[in-house]
């Protein structure tokens, strides 16, 4: 099983192994470590969307391994780059669902895949037996709305909907009421995916954020951070403005089977602070997972 769970991460990440890391792997050889070594590897690590920071950090702490340990061989470093990575890789706290309903939020700029991970996600959480509602509250958009209900009846879920151009707020309400009434476990709240440098749309997120909270005092009890891999560092300024806007608690990294830049991972941790909670590995239902660090590491680092 576990064999299963790596492979699938091994594939997912080919695009990020191909583009920059498998190139680490490759240069990091059976040569001796020298000045040469250090330098190339930074260039590498930089090309691989790990940021200046993080990279320099990654840098010097390897350079203090090697001394410490007296390694000759860039192979060896090999393995000490592996168990640096995983180390700059936060495990999430597990995620508390025990109000009833917990309600979620998720956020993102458009095209982020926010809508499909709200049904996966739903997907997730109701084969762990939790009872769960989906809140289309991205009015903005009739097609978000059209997307979201055919994704509820493939996955037999519950739906709120409101209509185009309604109130998001007032659906992100309704939802929430409903699911007291009903008694049900988790709302997850897909909200309108907005740009990052729009003030007046990251002010219509923080109107439906405190609407939420009159709703249920206390919620939301999750506001999640749906990111699309592919767009590398760009990611961090979007993240940047919607913790600004809302109190993000993590991230999901949507589409991370069809990014070169799966190194942008780092960079979130390192500049961010949030946990990322899941990653999107594919388009099928089930290709929404946990996110595993010693499998996302050994994966891109595979040859």
């Amino acid at each position: 099983m576990a064999e299963n769970i790596f492979s699938k991460w091994k594939d997912s990440l080919e695009r990020t192994r191909k583009a920059s890391f498998g190139r680490i792997a490759s240069f990091l050889g059976t040569s001796e470590i020298n000045g040469d070594t250090w330098d190339n590897l930074e260039g590498l690590l930089l090309q691989a969307d790990l940021g200046v920071e993080t990279t320099q950090s990654v840098i010097a702490s390897l350079k203090k391994t090697v001394t410490a340990e007296g390694l000759t061989r860039s192979d060896e470093l090999l393995k000490q780059l592996e168990t640096e990575l995983v180390s700059r890789l936060t495990p999430p706290v597990s995620m508390d669902l025990d109000h009833q309903p917990t309600v979620i939020l998720l956020v993102g700029v458009n095209g982020s895949g926010k809508t499909t991970t709200a049904a996966k996600l739903g997907r997730l959480f109701s084969l762990s037996g939790k009872k769960v509602l989906l809140a289309a509250a991205d009015t903005y958009r009739a097609a978000a709305i059209d997307q979201l209900q055919v994704w509820a009846d493939r996955l037999d879920l519950p739906i709120i909907a409101g209509q185009p151009d309604s109130d998001p707020g007032a659906v992100a309400y309704d939802a929430i009421q409903s699911a007291v009434a009903r008694k049900l476990d988790v709302v997850l709240v897909d909200t309108a995916g907005r740009l990052h440098t729009r003030y007046n749309l990251m002010e219509e997120l923080k109107k439906v954020h405190r609407v939420v909270g009159k709703a249920l005092p206390g919620a939301p009890h999750l506001v999640l951070l749906v990111l699309d891999a592919t767009t590398g560092q760009n990611a961090l300024l979007q993240a940047k403005a919607f913790q600004a806007a809302v109190q993000v608690n993590g991230v999901i990294l949507s589409k991370l089977d069809s990014s070169a830049h799966g190194g942008m991972a780092f960079a979130i941790q390192k500049e961010l602070g949030l946990p990322i909670y899941f990653a999107g590995l594919g388009e099928k239902p089930e290709d929404l997972t946990p996110f595993d660090r010693e499998s996302f590491v050994k994966g891109i680092l595979a040859q």
